[in-house]
């Protein structure tokens, strides 16, 4: 998913980018140009508006990895679980959860649901202009 973010950090290593969700995303030097980066602050500095793409959500560590390189695909698992967590819910019976304990929702959680909610305001902030 394309999104719209705001740099607010470059480090050595990459730049956090602020996609509108509680949790910055990491844009990795690796990630950000089909050739090779030196230095990030080559490619972006604190404050640019820039569109990335969400290659991979790690909810148990609240990470989110992004790449400027639009036409990237993302990886096999765009979410993963939480670790010891198995997201084959096949084997868990409605009867085993304990009562008023929300359950994990297919899909991600809140940290891909917020993914979910800043890309469509991203697309109705592109449609009023």
């Amino acid at each position: 998913m394309i999104l719209e973010g705001a740099v607010t950090n470059v480090a050595a290593f990459g730049a956090f980018v602020d996609i509108g969700v509680h949790q910055d995303g990491l844009v990795h030097i690796s990630a950000m140009s089909k050739t090779f980066v030196k230095d990030p602050r080559e490619v972006v500095k604190s404050g640019d508006i820039i569109k990335v793409k969400a290659l991979e959500v790690d909810v148990a560590r609240m990470r989110i990895a992004l790449t400027l390189r639009l036409d990237d695909e993302p990886s096999g698992r765009s979410e993963r679980p939480a670790q010891g967590m198995s997201r084959d819910n096949s084997r868990a019976s409605t009867s085993s959860s304990a009562p008023g304990k929300p359950r994990q929702q297919p899909g991600g959680g809140a940290l891909a649901e917020a993914l979910r909610r800043a890309s469509e305001k991203s697309a109705t902030s592109k449609a009023k202009t």
